[in-house]
Protein backbone atom coordinates (compact mmCIF):
# COMPACT_ATOMS: atom_id res chain seq x y z
CA UNK A 1 0.00 0.00 0.00
CA UNK A 2 1.66 3.21 -1.18
CA UNK A 3 1.17 5.74 1.62
CA UNK A 4 4.09 8.18 1.48
CA UNK A 5 5.86 8.28 4.84
CA UNK A 6 8.76 10.43 5.92
CA UNK A 7 12.02 8.46 6.05
CA UNK A 8 12.52 6.79 9.43
CA UNK A 9 16.05 8.17 9.80
CA UNK A 10 14.72 11.73 9.64
CA UNK A 11 12.24 11.23 12.50
CA UNK A 12 12.58 10.57 16.19
CA UNK A 13 9.13 8.98 16.31
CA UNK A 14 7.33 6.53 14.08
CA UNK A 15 3.94 7.32 15.66
CA UNK A 16 2.58 9.93 18.07
CA UNK A 17 -0.90 10.21 19.56
CA UNK A 18 -2.83 13.28 20.67
CA UNK A 19 -5.53 12.64 23.25
CA UNK A 20 -6.60 11.97 26.80
CA UNK A 21 -5.06 9.18 28.85
CA UNK A 22 -7.06 8.16 31.90
CA UNK A 23 -6.61 5.86 34.85
CA UNK A 24 -8.95 2.92 34.20
CA UNK A 25 -10.40 1.27 37.29
CA UNK A 26 -11.64 -2.24 36.53
CA UNK A 27 -13.90 -4.19 38.96
CA UNK A 28 -13.04 -7.50 37.28
CA UNK A 29 -15.97 -9.93 37.47
CA UNK A 30 -17.99 -7.54 39.64
CA UNK A 31 -20.06 -4.52 38.73
CA UNK A 32 -18.89 -1.00 39.47
CA UNK A 33 -21.69 -0.55 42.00
CA UNK A 34 -20.85 -3.74 43.90
CA UNK A 35 -17.04 -3.73 43.70
CA UNK A 36 -14.81 -3.57 46.77
CA UNK A 37 -11.54 -3.44 44.88
CA UNK A 38 -10.41 -2.33 41.44
CA UNK A 39 -7.55 -3.23 39.13
CA UNK A 40 -5.75 -0.16 37.77
CA UNK A 41 -4.75 0.25 34.12
CA UNK A 42 -4.10 3.14 31.78
CA UNK A 43 -6.15 3.77 28.69
CA UNK A 44 -7.42 6.26 26.15
CA UNK A 45 -8.80 5.92 22.65
CA UNK A 46 -5.92 7.68 20.92
CA UNK A 47 -3.15 6.51 23.26
CA UNK A 48 -4.14 2.84 23.01
CA UNK A 49 -3.20 2.89 19.33
CA UNK A 50 0.39 4.10 19.77
CA UNK A 51 0.79 1.90 22.83
CA UNK A 52 -0.04 -1.08 20.60
CA UNK A 53 2.35 0.17 17.93
CA UNK A 54 5.06 0.36 20.58
CA UNK A 55 4.59 -2.72 22.76
CA UNK A 56 3.17 -5.13 20.18
CA UNK A 57 4.79 -4.00 16.93
CA UNK A 58 8.04 -2.44 18.16
CA UNK A 59 7.67 1.06 16.71
CA UNK A 60 9.02 4.24 18.31
CA UNK A 61 5.97 5.88 19.88
CA UNK A 62 5.12 8.90 22.01
CA UNK A 63 1.98 10.57 23.33
CA UNK A 64 1.03 14.23 23.41
CA UNK A 65 -1.21 14.69 26.43
CA UNK A 66 -1.40 16.60 29.70
CA UNK A 67 -1.58 15.60 33.36
CA UNK A 68 -1.83 17.26 36.73
CA UNK A 69 1.49 16.74 38.44
CA UNK A 70 0.23 14.65 41.35
CA UNK A 71 0.38 11.01 42.42
CA UNK A 72 -2.38 9.92 40.03
CA UNK A 73 -0.70 11.60 37.07
CA UNK A 74 2.62 9.98 37.92
CA UNK A 75 0.90 6.60 38.28
CA UNK A 76 -0.44 6.88 34.72
CA UNK A 77 2.99 8.00 33.53
CA UNK A 78 4.46 4.82 34.99
CA UNK A 79 1.95 2.71 33.06
CA UNK A 80 2.88 4.55 29.88
CA UNK A 81 6.57 3.94 30.40
CA UNK A 82 5.88 0.25 30.99
CA UNK A 83 4.07 0.24 27.63
CA UNK A 84 7.13 1.61 25.88
CA UNK A 85 5.58 5.00 25.08
CA UNK A 86 7.85 8.05 25.29
CA UNK A 87 6.49 10.56 27.83
CA UNK A 88 8.73 13.51 26.99
CA UNK A 89 5.93 15.27 25.06
CA UNK A 90 3.58 15.31 28.06
CA UNK A 91 2.61 18.69 29.52
CA UNK A 92 2.53 18.74 33.33
CA UNK A 93 0.42 21.33 35.14
CA UNK A 94 0.47 22.16 38.86
CA UNK A 95 -2.16 20.71 41.17
CA UNK A 96 -4.51 23.09 42.98
CA UNK A 97 -4.80 20.56 45.79
CA UNK A 98 -8.36 19.32 45.24
CA UNK A 99 -8.97 19.36 41.49
CA UNK A 100 -11.15 22.44 41.51
CA UNK A 101 -9.73 23.87 38.28
CA UNK A 102 -7.81 21.00 36.72
CA UNK A 103 -7.55 17.28 37.34
CA UNK A 104 -6.65 13.85 35.96
CA UNK A 105 -9.34 11.68 34.38
CA UNK A 106 -10.72 8.42 35.77
CA UNK A 107 -12.58 5.76 33.82
CA UNK A 108 -14.53 3.04 35.65
CA UNK A 109 -15.26 0.21 33.21
CA UNK A 110 -17.02 -3.10 33.83
CA UNK A 111 -16.58 -5.75 31.17
CA UNK A 112 -20.08 -7.17 30.84
CA UNK A 113 -20.93 -10.82 30.35
CA UNK A 114 -23.64 -12.65 28.40
CA UNK A 115 -26.85 -10.66 28.56
CA UNK A 116 -25.25 -7.92 30.69
CA UNK A 117 -23.55 -5.39 28.44
CA UNK A 118 -20.26 -3.68 29.22
CA UNK A 119 -20.58 -0.33 31.00
CA UNK A 120 -18.26 2.64 31.37
CA UNK A 121 -18.54 5.54 33.80
CA UNK A 122 -16.07 8.34 33.08
CA UNK A 123 -15.05 11.01 35.58
CA UNK A 124 -13.19 13.39 33.29
CA UNK A 125 -14.52 16.93 33.63
CA UNK A 126 -11.91 19.73 33.63
CA UNK A 127 -9.04 17.36 32.90
CA UNK A 128 -5.64 18.81 32.09
CA UNK A 129 -5.73 17.61 28.49
CA UNK A 130 -9.17 19.17 27.88
CA UNK A 131 -7.59 22.53 28.72
CA UNK A 132 -4.54 22.11 26.47
CA UNK A 133 -4.36 25.08 24.12
CA UNK A 134 -2.91 24.98 20.63
CA UNK A 135 -0.10 27.35 21.66
CA UNK A 136 0.85 25.12 24.61
CA UNK A 137 2.65 22.82 22.16
CA UNK A 138 5.45 23.82 19.79
CA UNK A 139 4.08 21.89 16.82
CA UNK A 140 6.92 22.90 14.50
CA UNK A 141 9.40 21.49 17.02
CA UNK A 142 7.46 18.21 17.35
CA UNK A 143 6.72 17.58 13.68
CA UNK A 144 9.60 19.51 12.14
CA UNK A 145 12.68 19.38 14.36
CA UNK A 146 12.00 16.07 16.14
CA UNK A 147 10.12 14.49 13.26
CA UNK A 148 7.03 12.27 13.33
CA UNK A 149 6.10 9.80 10.62
CA UNK A 150 2.47 9.24 11.73
CA UNK A 151 0.05 11.19 13.96
CA UNK A 152 -3.05 9.52 15.40
CA UNK A 153 -5.90 11.34 17.11
CA UNK A 154 -9.68 11.10 17.13
CA UNK A 155 -13.19 12.03 18.05
CA UNK A 156 -12.89 11.30 21.76
CA UNK A 157 -10.24 13.96 22.19
CA UNK A 158 -12.11 16.39 19.93
CA UNK A 159 -15.21 16.05 22.13
CA UNK A 160 -13.57 16.89 25.47
CA UNK A 161 -14.01 20.65 25.12
CA UNK A 162 -14.22 23.46 22.60
CA UNK A 163 -10.55 23.96 23.30
CA UNK A 164 -9.62 20.38 22.46
CA UNK A 165 -11.27 20.57 19.05
CA UNK A 166 -9.28 23.75 18.28
CA UNK A 167 -6.05 22.12 19.49
CA UNK A 168 -6.71 19.02 17.39
CA UNK A 169 -7.18 21.19 14.30
CA UNK A 170 -3.90 23.00 14.94
CA UNK A 171 -2.10 19.66 15.38
CA UNK A 172 -3.52 18.22 12.16
CA UNK A 173 -2.57 21.29 10.14
CA UNK A 174 0.98 21.28 11.55
CA UNK A 175 1.36 17.56 10.89
CA UNK A 176 0.33 17.99 7.26
CA UNK A 177 2.69 20.96 6.89
CA UNK A 178 5.65 18.75 7.83
CA UNK A 179 4.66 15.70 5.78
CA UNK A 180 3.33 13.58 8.65
CA UNK A 181 0.60 11.07 7.79
CA UNK A 182 -2.56 11.65 9.86
CA UNK A 183 -5.02 8.98 11.02
CA UNK A 184 -8.23 9.72 12.89
CA UNK A 185 -10.61 7.38 14.69
CA UNK A 186 -14.12 8.82 14.83
CA UNK A 187 -14.87 6.97 18.12
CA UNK A 188 -18.30 8.52 18.70
CA UNK A 189 -19.31 8.64 22.37
CA UNK A 190 -22.82 10.05 22.95
CA UNK A 191 -22.03 10.89 26.59
CA UNK A 192 -19.22 13.25 25.54
CA UNK A 193 -21.33 15.23 23.08
CA UNK A 194 -24.71 15.27 24.86
CA UNK A 195 -24.13 18.49 26.82
CA UNK A 196 -22.38 20.41 24.03
CA UNK A 197 -24.73 20.08 21.08
CA UNK A 198 -25.15 16.34 20.64
CA UNK A 199 -24.78 14.55 17.34
CA UNK A 200 -25.18 17.74 15.29
CA UNK A 201 -22.14 19.29 16.98
CA UNK A 202 -20.21 16.03 16.67
CA UNK A 203 -20.74 16.08 12.92
CA UNK A 204 -19.79 19.74 12.63
CA UNK A 205 -16.48 19.21 14.49
CA UNK A 206 -15.56 15.89 12.91
CA UNK A 207 -16.36 16.96 9.37
CA UNK A 208 -14.03 19.96 9.74
CA UNK A 209 -11.19 17.84 11.13
CA UNK A 210 -11.75 15.14 8.51
CA UNK A 211 -10.54 17.52 5.78
CA UNK A 212 -6.99 17.11 7.16
CA UNK A 213 -6.99 13.31 7.55
CA UNK A 214 -5.28 10.68 5.40
CA UNK A 215 -6.55 7.49 7.07
CA UNK A 216 -10.08 7.58 8.52
CA UNK A 217 -11.13 4.83 10.94
CA UNK A 218 -14.45 4.05 12.59
CA UNK A 219 -16.77 1.31 13.75
CA UNK A 220 -20.29 0.21 12.89
CA UNK A 221 -21.92 3.43 14.12
CA UNK A 222 -19.23 6.10 13.85
CA UNK A 223 -19.58 7.11 10.21
CA UNK A 224 -23.28 7.78 10.72
CA UNK A 225 -23.07 9.56 14.07
CA UNK A 226 -19.87 11.54 13.43
CA UNK A 227 -19.97 12.25 9.70
CA UNK A 228 -23.64 11.78 8.79
CA UNK A 229 -23.33 8.83 6.38
CA UNK A 230 -26.01 6.17 6.72
CA UNK A 231 -25.25 2.44 6.43
CA UNK A 232 -28.10 0.49 4.87
CA UNK A 233 -29.18 -2.68 6.64
CA UNK A 234 -27.73 -2.04 10.11
CA UNK A 235 -30.29 -3.01 12.75
CA UNK A 236 -30.47 -1.35 16.14
CA UNK A 237 -28.89 -4.26 18.02
CA UNK A 238 -26.05 -4.77 15.51
CA UNK A 239 -26.89 -8.43 15.04
CA UNK A 240 -26.09 -8.34 11.31
CA UNK A 241 -23.04 -7.17 9.35
CA UNK A 242 -24.45 -5.86 6.03
CA UNK A 243 -21.30 -5.85 3.90
CA UNK A 244 -22.97 -4.30 0.86
CA UNK A 245 -24.33 -1.47 3.00
CA UNK A 246 -20.84 -0.80 4.33
CA UNK A 247 -19.41 -0.76 0.80
CA UNK A 248 -21.97 1.79 -0.40
CA UNK A 249 -21.33 3.95 2.65
CA UNK A 250 -17.56 3.92 2.02
CA UNK A 251 -18.14 4.90 -1.61
CA UNK A 252 -20.15 7.92 -0.46
CA UNK A 253 -17.54 8.90 2.14
CA UNK A 254 -14.63 8.64 -0.29
CA UNK A 255 -16.48 10.73 -2.88
CA UNK A 256 -17.06 13.61 -0.48
CA UNK A 257 -13.69 13.43 1.32
CA UNK A 258 -11.26 12.99 -1.54
CA UNK A 259 -8.31 13.58 0.81
CA UNK A 260 -8.83 10.15 2.42
CA UNK A 261 -6.22 7.67 1.21
CA UNK A 262 -7.56 4.78 3.30
CA UNK A 263 -10.84 4.16 5.12
CA UNK A 264 -11.07 1.36 7.66
CA UNK A 265 -14.03 0.16 9.67
CA UNK A 266 -14.72 -2.69 12.02
CA UNK A 267 -17.94 -4.67 11.66
CA UNK A 268 -19.27 -6.23 14.84
CA UNK A 269 -22.35 -8.41 15.16
CA UNK A 270 -23.45 -8.62 18.79
CA UNK A 271 -24.90 -11.95 19.94
CA UNK A 272 -24.17 -11.11 23.58
CA UNK A 273 -21.61 -9.12 25.57
CA UNK A 274 -19.31 -12.14 25.54
CA UNK A 275 -19.97 -13.52 22.03
CA UNK A 276 -19.56 -11.32 18.93
CA UNK A 277 -19.13 -11.75 15.22
CA UNK A 278 -16.09 -9.73 14.18
CA UNK A 279 -14.73 -8.56 10.86
CA UNK A 280 -13.39 -5.42 9.21
CA UNK A 281 -13.14 -3.81 5.82
CA UNK A 282 -10.78 -1.26 4.36
CA UNK A 283 -10.74 0.85 1.22
CA UNK A 284 -8.20 2.68 -0.88
CA UNK A 285 -8.50 4.19 -4.34
CA UNK A 286 -5.97 1.67 -5.62
CA UNK A 287 -7.67 -1.47 -4.32
CA UNK A 288 -11.30 -0.62 -3.67
CA UNK A 289 -12.86 -2.45 -0.71
CA UNK A 290 -11.15 -5.45 0.86
CA UNK A 291 -12.50 -7.50 3.77
CA UNK A 292 -10.72 -9.29 6.59
CA UNK A 293 -11.65 -12.79 7.71
CA UNK A 294 -15.24 -12.90 8.98
CA UNK A 295 -14.96 -14.49 12.42
CA UNK A 296 -18.27 -15.78 13.78
CA UNK A 297 -19.05 -16.22 17.46
CA UNK A 298 -15.71 -15.16 18.92
CA UNK A 299 -15.57 -15.12 22.71
CA UNK A 300 -14.95 -11.76 24.38
CA UNK A 301 -13.33 -11.23 27.78
CA UNK A 302 -13.09 -7.42 27.62
CA UNK A 303 -14.31 -5.62 24.51
CA UNK A 304 -12.91 -2.21 25.45
CA UNK A 305 -9.93 -1.38 23.25
CA UNK A 306 -10.80 -3.80 20.45
CA UNK A 307 -11.34 -0.98 17.98
CA UNK A 308 -8.12 0.77 19.04
CA UNK A 309 -6.18 -2.45 18.51
CA UNK A 310 -7.78 -2.79 15.08
CA UNK A 311 -6.48 0.70 14.32
CA UNK A 312 -2.94 -0.08 15.46
CA UNK A 313 -2.79 -3.31 13.47
CA UNK A 314 -4.10 -1.57 10.35
CA UNK A 315 -1.64 1.31 10.79
CA UNK A 316 1.27 -1.08 11.33
CA UNK A 317 0.45 -2.83 8.07
CA UNK A 318 0.23 0.47 6.21
CA UNK A 319 3.46 1.79 7.72
CA UNK A 320 5.39 -1.33 6.75
CA UNK A 321 4.17 -1.23 3.16
CA UNK A 322 1.95 -4.30 3.27
CA UNK A 323 -0.91 -4.68 0.79
CA UNK A 324 -4.19 -3.28 2.10
CA UNK A 325 -5.60 -6.81 2.41
CA UNK A 326 -2.76 -7.77 4.75
CA UNK A 327 -3.07 -4.53 6.73
CA UNK A 328 -6.79 -5.03 7.38
CA UNK A 329 -6.14 -8.67 8.36
CA UNK A 330 -3.55 -7.46 10.89
CA UNK A 331 -6.04 -4.94 12.24
CA UNK A 332 -8.92 -7.41 12.57
CA UNK A 333 -6.69 -10.08 14.13
CA UNK A 334 -5.16 -7.65 16.62
CA UNK A 335 -8.57 -6.31 17.62
CA UNK A 336 -9.93 -9.82 18.14
CA UNK A 337 -6.95 -10.87 20.23
CA UNK A 338 -7.00 -7.69 22.35
CA UNK A 339 -10.55 -8.54 23.45
CA UNK A 340 -9.35 -11.85 24.94
CA UNK A 341 -7.41 -10.06 27.72
CA UNK A 342 -8.46 -7.47 30.33
CA UNK A 343 -7.73 -3.77 30.10
CA UNK A 344 -7.79 -1.19 27.32
CA UNK A 345 -4.36 -2.06 25.97
CA UNK A 346 -3.17 -5.09 24.05
CA UNK A 347 -1.32 -7.94 25.78
CA UNK A 348 -0.45 -9.93 22.65
CA UNK A 349 2.66 -10.10 20.49
CA UNK A 350 3.25 -9.32 16.85
CA UNK A 351 3.78 -13.05 16.29
CA UNK A 352 0.30 -13.72 17.74
CA UNK A 353 -1.22 -11.20 15.33
CA UNK A 354 0.59 -12.53 12.26
CA UNK A 355 -0.33 -16.13 13.23
CA UNK A 356 -4.05 -15.37 13.55
CA UNK A 357 -4.12 -13.08 10.51
CA UNK A 358 -2.63 -15.91 8.48
CA UNK A 359 -5.38 -18.33 9.53
CA UNK A 360 -3.66 -19.84 12.57
CA UNK A 361 -5.65 -21.81 15.13
CA UNK A 362 -5.91 -21.53 18.91
CA UNK A 363 -4.27 -24.92 19.54
CA UNK A 364 -1.93 -24.95 22.52
CA UNK A 365 1.58 -23.63 21.83
CA UNK A 366 4.16 -25.57 23.89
Amino acid sequence: MSIQLRPAQECRYDAVSLGEIMLRLDPGEFRIRTARRFEAWEGGGEYNVVRGLSRVFGLRSAAISSFVDDEVGRLVEGFMLAGGVDTSLLKWVPSDGIGRTVRNGLNFTERGFGLRKAKGVSDRGNTAISKLRADDVDWDHVFGELGVRWLHTGGIYAALSEQSAETALAALKAAKKHGTVVSYDLNYRPSLWSAIGGQARAQEVNRELARHVDVMIGNEEDFTASLGFEIEGVDENLTELPIEGFKRMIANVSEEFDNFQVIGTTMRGVTSASVNDWSAIAWSRETGVVQAADRKGIEILDRVGGGDSFASGLIYGLMTGEPLQTAVEYGAAHGALAMTTPGDTSMVTAADVVHLAGGGSARVDR
